[in-house]
């Protein structure tokens, strides 16, 4: 069974309210689960007490018996200091052009380089 620390939708339409629960990774999100171990309400200011209510030792107790955070809810454990923060993805091939495009601009750049040094090699001559 892989256990996951998760963030479940409790709250109405356009008004979050998340709890933070364990559960099994192949129940419904907002389904069933195991242990609730939190709350987390994005809509009061981030100094707010209520913002985020953990329990610790819980949350330390799954962990340690091989419960997953999720990156998110990493991320709130990290400002807490209960876990490490997530590292960080960076976006692959999407942002670059395409392959013949990355061909095309070296080429284009070997040329302007080359052009570059003919027209200074061209003026010592003369």
């Amino acid at each position: 069974m892989s256990l996951k620390i998760r963030l479940s939708r409790v709250g109405a339409k356009a008004q979050p309210y998340y709890r933070l629960v364990v559960a099994d990774s192949r129940y419904p999100r907002d389904g069933r689960f195991i242990e609730k171990v939190g709350t987390y309400n994005p809509r009061v200011p981030h100094d707010h007490k209520e913002r985020l209510v953990l329990k610790e030792e819980r949350i330390k107790h799954w962990i340690g018996t091989g419960a997953l955070p999720t990156d998110r809810v990493q991320r709130l454990l990290s400002k807490v200091g209960i876990t490490t923060a997530p590292e960080v993805h960076t976006q692959t091939k999407q942002d670059k052009p395409r392959a013949k495009a990355q061909e095309r601009l070296r080429v284009a750049e070997e040329a302007a380089k080359a052009a570059a040094e003919a027209a200074a090699a061209a003026p010592a001559e003369g």
